[in-house]
């Protein structure tokens, strides 16, 4: 029997899509801010965390479940997902969390090109 493995990744992944969107409506009304920034730094860093998730987490889930149809090695898909996953979650709370450069983001960013890298090597392994 066939698990699912992108979709158990993707589940996670739009319930802390859903926690980043409750934390920038949360922002919006607390702080009156119906639309942009309004120049508030900690709210547009929370913005970014919120829009940098949404940016990358769509491909790589699309690339993941393409390599899945293809019956890609299941330990490359959990690989990749739990590197977007981790990712995502590191990178978003440093981008929250601080500013400029932070280990976070930097370990959040390369977590994350490990799953991009890897899901369009094995997409494009596939063809031949």
């Amino acid at each position: 029997m066939h698990t699912p493995i992108t979709a158990f990744y993707a589940a996670l992944l739009g319930i802390f899509f859903f926690y980043l969107t409750v934390l920038v409506i949360h922002g919006r009304f607390t702080k009156k801010i119906p639309l942009g920034d309004n120049g508030d730094k900690h709210f547009r860093q929370l913005v970014r965390a919120h829009g940098n998730f949404a940016e990358y987490a769509p491909l790589i889930l699309v690339l993941m479940l393409i390599a899945e149809i293809n019956k890609s090695e299941p330990m490359w898909l959990h690989i990749a997902g739990a590197s977007l996953l981790f990712g995502r979650v590191v990178h978003s709370f440093g981008l929250r969390r601080h500013a400029g450069t932070s280990w976070q983001r930097a370990t959040g960013m390369m977590l994350t090109f490990v799953a991009l890298i890897e899901m369009a090597i094995l997409n494009l392994l596939v063809l031949y």
